[in-house]
């Protein structure tokens, strides 16, 4: 665990050492595709529970 607290600190140290431009766009090609990648899944995850409790969006029977 101490290895890899030293791998983010060093990583870290090495991020904020870089220019403003290429940190952003650093970020941007990491954040993005990440918070996409975890949206598509609580999607799908939530889309599941919502099937299984017969709340989903195609269910149209009427009360």
């Amino acid at each position: 665990m101490e290895q890899i607290a030293r791998w983010w600190d060093g990583a870290e140290l090495w991020l904020a050492g870089l220019p403003f431009v290429p940190q952003v766009a650093l970020v941007l090609l990491v954040a993005l595709p990440v918070c996409g990648a975890l949206a598509w899944l609580l999607d799908r995850a939530l889309a599941t529970v919502l099937i299984l409790l017969r709340r989903d969006a195609t269910n149209t029977e009427e009360h």
